[in-house]
Formats: C-alpha cells, sequence, structure tokens
C-alpha cells in the first residue's frame, strides 16, 4: 500500500514573534516619551528654563546616536535574544532610577544612558524581521510593529497623565521601569532565531527563507564597510529621508504636550485625551502603508512604486504640521497635527529600505548607520525648538519641521532614485 505524503501546512510562529516584537516597541517609546508627559511637572519642581528642558529632552538622542553604528555591529554578533533582554532590562533600570532625581543634572545623565540601552532596538527589530519574515510580508511586519510606537502611546498616553495625576511624575517613573523589566524576562524566554524556534515546523521555516536566504553577516568593522555604506547615494537618500521622518516624531515625542499646555493654553488633563488622537492617526497611517505597499507588491507594481509612494506622500502630508500656525481653535490645531502626524505614519516603513538596498552582509551596519543619522534628529529637533521657541513663539519652530519633511520627499524622489541592492564597491 503507498502512502500519501499530505503537505505540510506552515506553523505561524513568526507572527507570534511579530506581536512580541509589537510590545517592545510598546515599551520603547513608552519609556522615550514618558518624560513629555512628565515635562512640565518635573521643569517647575526642578526650575527648569525652556533650553534647560530642550536639552533634558535632547540628551537622550546624544548617546542614542552615537550608539547606532557600534549596535548594529553588536546584533551581528550577540544576537537578537541576549542583546534585546539586556538592552531592554537596562533602559528600564534607567527609567526607574529618574524616579528619584534631585536636580538637573542626574535626570541629564540619566537620559544619556537611556539613549546607550535603547539603542540597538530598532536594528534588532529589523534584523529579527529580515529573519522571520520573507520579502512580500515584511513591509507589513515592519508597519505592524512600528505602529506600536503610535497605538501604544495613543492609548498610553491619557493613562501615563492619569498615572501622574494619582502618583506624581516620580511614580510615572517607577512605574513604567518595573513593567519594561518585567517584559525584557519574558522576551528572553520566548524569543528564539527562526531555525531554533521548537515551535517553527519545517513548512514555515521553507517558506521563510525561499528565495530569501540568510547570509553571514560581516562583524569587523574596516574602513572598507566605511566606504560601502557612506559613499552610496542611494543610501544617503534613505539616511536623509530618515532624518527628515523622525524630525516630525520627535517633535510629537518630546514636545508636543508642552506645546498645547504652554503654548496654546489647554488644560493638563485634557491634553492627555488630545495628544491621543495624532497618534491614533499615526496608528492608521503606518497600517495602511504597509499593507497597501504589500498588496501593490502582489499585484504586480514595481518594487520601488509600490514602497515609495506611502513614503513620499507621507512626507508631504506631514507639511501640513505648519497649518496649526495659522489657526486658534483647538479642534483645527489637532486636525493638523493629526494630517501632519498621519503622514508621519506613512512615510514610517522605511525600514524596509534597508533590508531593499543595503548588502546582505551589510544589513546589520547598515542598519546602524541608517538609524544614526535618522537618530541625529532626537538631539536636534528637541534643542532647536526649544531655541526657536525661548521666545515665547511656537511659529519658527513648526516652519522648521514642515521644512525638514519637504526636503525628505525630495531625497527619496532625486536620490534614492529606482529601488535596487546597492553593489559592494571596488
Amino acid at each position: 500500500m503507498s502512502v500519501i505524503n499530505i503537505p505540510q501546512k506552515p506553523s505561524r510562529i513568526r507572527f507570534k514573534i511579530l506581536a512580541f516584537l509589537f510590545i517592545n516597541v510598546v515599551i520603547n517609546y513608552m519609556d522615550r516619551t514618558n518624560l513629555s508627559v512628565a515635562a512640565t511637572a518635573i521643569s517647575n519642581e526642578l526650575k527648569l528654563s525652556p533650553f534647560q528642558l530642550g536639552l533634558v529632552f535632547s540628551a537622550f538622542g546624544w548617546t542614542y546616536v552615537a550608539s547606532q553604528i557600534p549596535g548594529g555591529i553588536l546584533i551581528d554578533t550577540v544576537g537578537p535574544r541576549v542583546l534585546y533582554t539586556f538592552a531592554l532590562i537596562s533602559w528600564s533600570v534607567v527609567t526607574l532610577c529618574q524616579g528619584f532625581i534631585k536636580g538637573f543634572a542626574v535626570l541629564l545623565g540619566l537620559r544619556l544612558a537611556i539613549g546607550v540601552f535603547e539603542a540597538p532596538s530598532y536594528p534588532i527589530n529589523n534584523r529579527i524581521v529580515t529573519s522571520w519574515f520573507p520579502n512580500h510580508e515584511r513591509a507589513s511586519a515592519i508597519a505592524v510593529y512600528t505602529s506600536g510606537q503610535f497605538i501604544g502611546l495613543a492609548f498610553l498616553t491619557p493613562l501615563l497623565v492619569v498615572i501622574q495625576q494619582f502618583l506624581g511624575w516620580r511614580g510615572l517613573f517607577i512605574i513604567t521601569g518595573v513593567i519594561g523589566v518585567l517584559w525584557g524576562i519574558i522576551w528572553y524566554n520566548v524569543y528564539r532565531d527562526p531555525a531554533r524556534h521548537p515551535k517553527v515546523n519545517p513548512a514555515e521555516l521553507e517558506y521563510i527563507t525561499n528565495n530569501n536566504p540568510i547570509k553571514p553577516f560581516s562583524p569587523a568593522l574596516t574602513w572598507d564597510i566605511f566606504k560601502q555604506v557612506f559613499m552610496q547615494r542611494k543610501l544617503w537618500g534613505i539616511y536623509i529621508g530618515q532624518f527628515a521622518v523622525t524630525s516630525t516624531l520627535w517633535f510629537f515625542l518630546t514636545w508636543f504636550p508642552t506645546y498645547l499646555v504652554k503654548y496654546r493654553g489647554m488644560d493638563f488633563l485634557k491634553t492627555g485625551l488630545l495628544t491621543s488622537i495624532p497618534f491614533m492617526a499615526a496608528f492608521a497611517g503606518v497600517l495602511l502603508a504597509g499593507f497597501l505597499s504589500d498588496r501593490l507588491i502582489k499585484k504586480g507594481y514595481s518594487f520601488g512604486v509600490a514602497r515609495k509612494t506611502p513614503v513620499i506622500a507621507g512626507l508631504l502630508l506631514s507639511i501640513a504640521i505648519v497649518g496649526a500656525n495659522y489657526v486658534n481653535s483647538t479642534p483645527l490645531i489637532i486636525g493638523f497635527m493629526a494630517i501632519a502626524f498621519f503622514g508621519n505614519g506613512l512615510a514610517s516603513i522605511t525600514w524596509v529600505f534597508v533590508s531593499a538596498l543595503a548588502p546582505q552582509s551589510l544589513i546589520g551596519v547598515t542598519g546602524g548607520v541608517f538609524n544614526f543619522i535618522g537618530g541625529l534628529s532626537s538631539i536636534v529637533v528637541p534643542l532647536l525648538i526649544g531655541l526657536l521657541a525661548g521666545g515665547g513663539d511656537f511659529h519658527s519652530a513648526l516652519l522648521f519641521i514642515g521644512a525638514l519633511a519637504f526636503l525628505g520627499a525630495l531625497s527619496y524622489i532625486f536620490l534614492v532614485g529606482s529601488v535596487k541592492q546597492v553593489k559592494l564597491m571596488e
């Protein structure tokens, strides 16, 4: 009697991994932005000037940026499971410590430390998605985990405001820090790479790796690697574009609540609800971008059209932030902010270009450089906004954000050009 072999149905463990990645991003951004919720109370208690507050907001970015390239190399040597666990627990402990500060200098130092420990997180996210998802599912996967920074904050910001209202800003930092430590322990016990995960069946492993081989990554930092990642026009296109995308993001992560309370005179508790509206819009934008982009691929559109269209359209929509300068009613202010952040969400699938353009052996370090240049906005934007708004007028700050979004759209149009993997230079 002959035995009929029924094809094995692929398991779907990659979606469980994606769900855990989503939670990582929620916690990551919760610990980046809890300071923005507490900023008014902290500045009042510690008597911080607008410039000092800008320094505190930007301090995260100094070390975050400086640690990107080393972090990209560590990903390719240490691996996502151990490195992400270490990062999660470390930045969460530092977050908890912010609840005990007594002065400006200590707060500044702790924000610098958080920048160091959070630095590998997004390159790790990209490495995990590259390992776990075939190319035609990758934009959707990136959209899902990136949406964590928006949907998490949309729901968490009002909750964080309430926590601060009842437990004070110190209690806010302690609670968010404890959550991150506990989740870091869970991550270590759950995550494995595809080939080592006990619940991945051979059919899913074949589905992931078919036409998507993960080649060995180069851990050695040499001058040749620097040449490869810094001398390519297409890569500079996505680097500049990432700076533009994250500039709008960092306005919302740092100054947005302060803008509403201090410069627009809105109630603190009400602000927690109002800030959630642009975050929800950004959440809708990033999911629309990811699934639309993958659908265009399946319908036969070129990779460049499918990937670049939502990014360019989103950057152009982000310029709407300037419109808030010319209205005074709360609904119109929030409306312009929501349009701008919806555009930022559309443009937030940019990590897909790292996998699409970088040589396979340099994805980790290219992702580090990509996040390094994008992360510069976390220094420049909070600090410059503090300077531009120092006289009590926020108009020039919003014009600055709008101009950067326009620059990003031009970068994707003229520098990136066709979306093709760059060739290694001789």
